[in-house]
């Protein structure tokens, strides 16, 4: 038989997706797959009711329904202020991972080099490596996850095409200050390099922090792609529901390469989420105060067991440290801890270009009762000590 395409040598099966089937095997809580355990608000679903005897249900326009682009346009405008064309500057994906994958194979071309923040979600890598490009590797310190200012100088003098940020952050739950925001855009500037980010979880932020959008700053507007699905702000990631906010010259050529991915998200659902992108400010508002509650539990339990973790400011992940605990290998850890614990984790060393080894990334977009459960189990943590 012929051998299978090089491609699939150049990275390993999801780690976080074999957590998860190995939290099923075992009875575990899943903490690492991050997705709710409760359901959409309830207007949606009434909505995808309805949806589901009227229609639509044929394919959509390639890059979306036209309402729908044009309700992502008017609540993009409630948030940042700008007036974003929904025919000329929108593209509607199947989740954000298809938006992902689009934007880097819109902007990158095989040798071109790409900026990874350390730690990083793995789909940026394996994206980059598909396009062919070569990742730069910059480091997000600990314990706030900043980075340093000539080390990313460093990466922008290899002339990169794009700079990938994820803000707030995937996995450690960091959101980049508007000085370090500035920072970036000025060597994007200087580099003349492209700027993608994604913004999945740009409702769930905790207080004090404030949320700067990248695309607002003096200057970016024109060289940022601004990507993002509507899974983790309503509870559907099941919906696989993204978009591409970008300049027209821009979304003109990702539109060309939509089309040969997926055609279009799936009708049905692109009708129902219009309603919850026309929720008002209270509905975001509840939003952070419910995973704001939900962070700070966690947070609380893990000090009362003695487990270190850094403190998140969006998204619904944090780290925790498992260094105490005598295993050189955190995967290792992380399956003995859903065998014998109950929890399954994600070996953090999957996010890393660092040999990091002492973190494992919990979320806690689950409800109330699991958590708790969650923590009851971790009680038992001690057993896992070497």
């Amino acid at each position: 038989m012929p051998k299978l395409s090089r491609k699939i040598e150049l990275f390993t099966e999801s780690v976080i997706a074999r957590m998860s089937r190995i939290a099923e095997a075992s009875g575990a809580i899943n903490l690492a797959e991050g997705f709710p355990d409760f359901p959409p608000p309830q207007a949606m679903c009434d909505r995808l009711s309805q949806v589901a005897q009227e229609g639509p249900h044929q394919y959509s326009m390639d890059p979306g329904a036209a309402n729908l682009r044009q309700a992502m346009a008017d609540c993009r405008r409630q948030f940042t202020g700008q007036t974003i064309d929904p025919e000329k500057e929108v593209v509607v994906t199947c989740g954000g991972t298809e938006a992902l994958m689009a934007a880097m194979m819109t902007l990158v071309d095989p040798g071109d080099k790409v900026i990874l923040f350390s730690p990083f979600y793995e789909a940026y890598s394996t994206d980059a490596l598909l396009c062919g490009a070569e990742p730069i590797y910059v480091s997000l310190r600990e314990p706030d996850y900043t980075f340093d200012g000539d080390e990313l100088e460093a990466a922008f003098k290899q002339r990169p095409k794009v700079i990938f940020l994820c803000n707030p952050s995937n996995p450690c739950g960091k959101v980049f200050s508007r000085d370090e925001l500035m920072v970036i855009s000025g060597l994007a500037e200087k580099y003349d390099t492209f700027v993608v980010i994604d913004e999945v979880y740009e409702h769930i932020l905790y207080e004090p922090t404030e949320y700067t959008y990248f695309s607002t700053l003096p200057g970016m507007y024109g060289r940022t792609l601004c990507c993002g699905s509507l899974s983790k702000t309503y509870s559907i990631t099941g919906w696989r529901l993204g978009y591409i906010f970008a300049p027209p010259e821009i979304t003109e050529a990702i539109k060309k390469l939509h089309v040969y991915l997926t055609i279009s998200a799936p009708s049905p659902l692109q009708e129902a989420a219009i309603t919850g992108l026309r929720f008002g400010p209270d509905y975001y508002q509840g939003l952070r105060a419910m995973y704001t509650r939900k962070r700070d539990f966690v947070m609380k339990r893990l000090d009362d067991i003695g487990i270190g973790h850094n403190v998140p400011q969006g998204a619904f992940y944090m780290l925790v440290d498992i260094g105490g605990y005598g295993y050189d290998d955190d995967e290792a850890f992380c399956r003995d801890l859903a065998e014998k614990v109950g929890v399954a984790l994600v070996p953090a060393s999957t996010f890393f270009i660092e040999p990091v080894h002492h973190l494992a990334r919990l979320q806690f977009a689950v409800r109330d009762e699991t958590l708790e459960k969650a923590m009851e189990r971790l009680e038992n943590i001690s057993i896992l000590k070497k």
